[in-house]
């Protein structure tokens, strides 16, 4: 944190080169505002982004920044992250260049726990090359690459997430500003890999693909916003509420057949287990509302500060600590 006072446009750079009307848009505004909040200086703060239309993000923001290749960028920001512990990292993907050919990266970021912000813009599209069906895609998508329906299940970002072990997945949607600022900070706050996926639309090839949360009134109807500690309540007048059925979970509606506030579950991010956590994540409508906000935040080693503490460890026991110092420890000889 500096002393130094941030605003808004000490973050910004460059003329951003996306559609008119791409979610990308209104993410980059709430990064924007979020780094400003945060007050991390720009010169302690790298970018690190793949390939796609989302990761061209690293040229809006005056920060340290690599456009790396397709699919590399959680392996770049592991590096960077362990090479530089102190900077804060915002490692920026797409569904197809984050979880296709970066799945097995993504995972492993995850699992090892390194302290990284890792944005996943889900469009459920590969924008860049133009329209083809991606690993978060729907069955029976019909794409350039899929012309008669896709035939195979998409991933469920929070699924992999959880099933690596992750310790924090956020969710939010791309235009809804000020919750997005707030589950960026989040993020940023949580030390270890935090999981951000932003729900985004991409207006030439994927028009309306989060349209039942794309407005106001749709996130009304049709999401809840979880916070920690608070009854799981959702609806235009919080008159709706989530309940413990057997091992899943149900709609009801407060005031019916004696349902009141207390009846509903409160939202525990904190949890160890993230059974309930998980069923939250994988909330889809129309039956349920999409979870949006903090699903799960805990507490957990982080591998970069593993990896200093131990190089730290080692250097203390060994006779030498730098490679003048680890030549002179066998025998030495001059030639003249």
């Amino acid at each position: 944190m500096s002393d130094k006072v941030y605003t808004v446009q000490d973050y910004k750079s460059g003329q951003p080169r996306w559609c008119p009307g791409c979610g990308d848009h209104a993410f980059l505004n709430s990064l924007h505002k979020a780094m400003a909040e945060l007050g991390v200086a720009p010169h302690n703060i790298a970018v690190i982004s793949g390939i796609g239309c989302s990761s061209r993000l690293p040229y809006y923001v005056n920060t340290y920044g690599f456009h790396t290749i397709h699919g590399r960028a959680a392996a770049v920001a592991t590096g960077a992250k362990v090479a530089n512990p102190d900077l804060t990292i915002w490692q920026i993907s797409g569904d197809g260049d984050g979880l296709a050919i970066g799945g097995n990266h993504f995972i492993h970021a995850v699992r090892r726990n390194i302290d990284l912000n890792m944005i996943l813009l889900n469009n459920r599209i590969y924008g860049l090359t133009k329209g083809q069906y991606s690993p978060t895609s729907e069955r029976g998508f019909v794409s350039k690459s899929s012309p008669y329906g896709t035939v195979e299940d998409p991933f469920h970002p929070a699924e992999l997430a959880f099933g690596a072990r992750g310790r924090f997945f956020a969710r939010c949607i791309a235009v809804d500003g000020a919750a997005s600022v707030e589950v960026l900070k989040a993020a940023a706050n949580h030390k270890g890999a935090s999981v951000v996926e932003v729900l985004q639309n991409c207006v030439i090839f994927n028009d309306g693909t989060h349209a039942s949360v794309a407005t106001k009134e749709g996130r009304a109807k049709n999401a809840i916003y979880l916070e920690h500690g608070k009854p799981m309540l959702f609806g235009e007048n919080k008159e709706f509420g989530l309940m413990q059925e057997g091992f899943g979970l149900k709609v009801v509606k407060l005031g019916e057949n004696g349902i009141t506030e207390k009846d509903i579950l409160v939202h525990d991010a904190h949890c160890q287990d993230n059974t309930l956590q998980l069923k939250l994540a994988l909330m889809e409508g129309p039956d349920f509302p999409i979870a949006l906000g903090v699903i799960r935040e805990v507490e957990a080693p982080t591998y970069n500060d593993a990896v200093t503490e131990q190089i730290e460890d080692i250097k203390g026991k060994k006779k030498y600590h730098n490679f003048q110092e680890l030549l002179m420890t066998n025998d030495t000889w001059e030639v003249k």
